[in-house]
């Protein structure tokens, strides 16, 4: 019978420490396994080890040589020392795995499982072999369609305590195992095995052409990621010997033959659809397999033995090209890989549009105003009646379609996202249209909101800046900082998971987690305002004089990152007037979860009696600032003076991040848009919101010779993951869980990556 082998190389290029809290010795472990298997023989065997270069470490930083564990079938690094944060380690090294493809074994639904672990010791002493529990796992999954052929970028990023990078690329193909010498000598026991006839092409003759062509298959995929491979590095590839290879006549009748033949991961043996987004229809490719029966027993093992020399034939021009140009390579699965983030991820994101209005207008306003404009006002502008209700049920709806998805792509799988989809928050991104500043003149409008495609969002961004200026030369660097404030009793690491995305996005640039108000959040927003002001330019003026000492400044990206009450921190901040030279700087501005209108018209009255509490018996007097308790005259508190001040539009970029589930925050505030109770209210409370949001929209809303990115995106989070406790009683759970995931920070940032570089 013919036998394949499924081969699974790891590439391990460099270990790059983003956020590790504990010093001391670490070291990768990998295991590849058939998914559907935990027997020690569906586990791979590391059957090649090629170290490209020597750990780019002292030697008091490496200890032992990576080994092989033949109990367990896995690989481990050599052990390194991390010491301080953003340190590299680069391993350079490739490992390959066999994994044996059963017969009996259900290819078409069953993938493979790479697992990494993350090994930690805080000390070494002789003879420790730092065999103790993994720290933390990362595991990927091959879906079947991939196993033929795939040449992809894997990062490997562990959890939330153990925030690394470790840059991986993954290669698989499929070779010939073990196999007779000669298409002459058939063994007689070939033709006396018994089997069941289906439709008249026997199972086992089945199985044997769609082996040979599934080595066909992965002998073009191969050949096409060459081609590609050759443009990348600019080197011409050597293929002779491959080409007269090709020239086999059973090989070219058979490819004739065998041309929309389905293969493994396409179509079961017994004509059952596939376990994926797309279905196979088994009864259509019968005629493609009697046509293929057709050729006989010799022919047929011709091709395999001349299908199996051609792959290992191109399997080492790819190892020999790997080890000579792996850095360009990366770079190019890196490349393909960001592509096709947004893409991949799509699936929990729902993208939409709508035209901000010129004005939002109170509709208990004035009798003789509203009877003259009632008409007319109706029929262009309705505020929807429930919009929190509206997008819960909407991402429930969502998450209910994702529940009946069949997800079997050609893409490695993250099982940190793909392990359980329905626990991955799903998030809604609205993309407002931004129009020319209103006039007096214009009638109100809010346009309608409609689902769009996530390309014709994106059609345009980071496209546009507000002063345009020439391509910068070699030396001159462009110094990009961003700056995270965390919200009320906070910690300076409370956005740490975001800061690491970012980071992700790009390497180069510089962060500062403020701790200038770290507890010091119960007082006057002024107050907090003005030290964040002070820690932001003296930390901007040190990186400035850094740069001039080795090279000459371009320009300056001043980006912000607030949760919760460290937005409104943030734009106090921005009206100081210590911060005017640095206003023409501001490049994007991310508020999590940000009660930029106060809490006027909180829903939550567990909350708001938490509030009270503060109010009235500790005096806090950000809390008093917050709900405009803090004067008796309303247009003389602290939020409606902070509104009307020129903040928001020094930003090119604005991303409003809300959750319809978060009972901390009202969801119209931090969205900053109107809410029933607002549009309801006559009084003067009401009167004073919609110019306080006015004023907000005002400043988002672009000049016609600016162009600016503003979205809103609600972050609805599996609220089962949250259990029945206080957190989810009070409303909490949500507003705490943007600092305990970065998921949704991970599908926003990559899908726009342009607004954070």
């Amino acid at each position: 019978m013919l036998e394949t082998v499924q081969e699974i190389a790891v590439y391990l290029h460099r270990f790059h420490n983003l956020d590790l809290f504990k010093q001391g010795w670490y070291r990768i472990k990998i295991k590849v396994r058939w998914e559907d298997s935990e027997n020690i023989n569906s586990f791979g065997i590391p059957a090649r080890v090629v170290q490209y270069e020597a750990p780019d470490l002292d030697q008091s930083s490496i200890y032992g040589a990576w080994k092989i564990d033949d109990t367990e079938n896995s690989f481990s690094t050599q052990t390194f020392r991390i010491k301080y944060a953003r340190q590299d380690v680069h391993l350079c090294m490739m490992i390959s795995f066999d994994l044996s493809r059963s017969r009996s074994m259900d290819l078409t639904t069953n993938g493979v499982i790479l697992k990494f672990e993350l090994i930690y010791a805080s000390t070494l002493e002789d003879g420790d072999d730092l065999d103790a529990s993994p720290a933390a796992i990362h595991e990927f999954r091959i879906p079947p369609k991939a196993l033929l052929g795939l040449h992809s970028y894997c990062p490997v990023h562990f959890d939330a305590l153990h925030a690394v990078l470790v840059d991986v690329s993954v290669h698989v193909s499929l070779r010939r195992a073990a196999s007779y010498s000669s298409a002459s000598k058939v063994p007689r026991r070939m033709f006396f095995v018994p089997v069941q006839r289906f439709r008249g092409v026997t199972s086992l003759d089945v199985k044997d052409i769609m082996l040979v062509r599934a080595l066909l298959t992965s002998r073009d995929l191969l050949l096409e990621e060459l081609h590609k491979m050759n443009k990348a590095i600019g080197e011409a590839i050597d293929t002779s010997d491959f080409v007269s290879k090709m020239n086999n006549a059973d090989l070219i009748n058979f490819a004739a033959q065998a041309n929309g033949f389905a293969i493994d991961g396409e179509v079961l043996e017994q004509g059952k659809p596939q376990n994926g987004l797309e279905g196979g229809n088994g009864a259509q490719d019968i005629p493609n397999a009697e046509n293929l029966h057709s050729l006989s027993q010799s022919e047929l093992l011709n091709c395999f033995h001349s299908l199996g020399d051609q792959l290992h034939y191109l399997w080492k021009i790819f190892l020999k090209i790997h080890r000579e140009n792996k850095t360009e390579i990366l770079g190019l699965l890196h490349n393909t890989w960001a592509k096709d983030r947004k893409a991949e991820w799509s699936i929990w994101m729902i993208y939409s549009k709508v035209e901000m209005p010129h004005h939002y207008i109170n509709s208990g306003s004035d009798d003789s105003s509203r009877r003259a404009m009632h008409k007319r006002v109706s029929s262009l502008w309705k505020l929807p009646d429930e919009p929190l209700e509206t997008a819960i049920s909407c991402a429930e709806l969502h998450r209910r379609s994702i529940a009946q998805m069949r997800i079997n792509g050609r893409s490695i799988q993250d099982m940190q996202i793909f392990g359980d989809p329905l626990r991955i928050p799903v998030v809604l991104v609205e993309r407002v249209m931004n129009v020319p500043r209103r006039s007096t003149s214009e009638i109100p409008l809010l346009g309608h909101v409609g689902l769009v495609d996530s390309h014709s969002l994106t059609n345009g961004l980071g496209s546009h800046t507000f002063r345009k200026k020439s391509a910068p030369k070699s030396n001159v660097r462009v110094l990009k900082i961003v700056v995270f404030v965390h919200g009320f009793q906070g910690h300076h690491l409370d956005l740490r998971l975001v800061r690491n995305q970012w980071l992700l996005i790009d390497p180069k640039v510089e962060f500062l987690m403020s701790e200038a108000n770290e507890d010091k959040t119960n007082g006057d927003f002024k107050e907090m305002g003005h030290r964040l002001a002070q820690e932001v330019i003296s930390f901007v003026k040190s990186k400035m004089d850094r740069v001039t000492r080795y090279g000459k400044l371009g320009d300056i990206k001043l980006s912000f990152v607030g949760h919760s009450m460290g937005n409104l921190i943030i734009r106090t901040a921005i009206a100081d007037k210590m911060m005017q030279p640095y206003l023409r700087h501001l490049h994007t501005y991310v508020s999590v979860s940000g009660p930029h209108l106060g809490y006027l018209y909180s829903s939550n009255s567990l909350f708001n009696s938490g509030m009270w509490f503060l109010k009235k018996l500790k005096n806090t007097q950000c809390i008093h600032q917050l709900s405009c308790t803090d004067d008796p005259d309303l247009q003389k508190t602290f939020l409606y003076k902070l509104c009307k001040k020129k903040t928001l539009e020094h930003f090119r970029n604005v991303i409003l991040i809300s959750s319809p589930q978060d009972g901390y925050v009202p969801y119209h505030s931090a969205r900053i848009e109107s809410c029933q109770a607002a549009s309801h209210d006559t009084s003067k409370k009401g009167k004073m919101f919609l110019e306080m949001l006015n004023a907000c929209l005002d400043q988002i809303r672009a000049n016609p010779s600016e162009h600016r990115v503003f979205m809103r995106c609600d972050v609805n989070f599996d609220a089962s993951a949250h259990g029945k406790n206080l957190n989810s009683f009070i409303g909490r759970a949500a507003h705490i869980e943007f600092l305990d995931s970065d998921i949704f920070a991970m599908f926003i940032m990559w899908s726009f990556p342009d607004l954070f570089r």
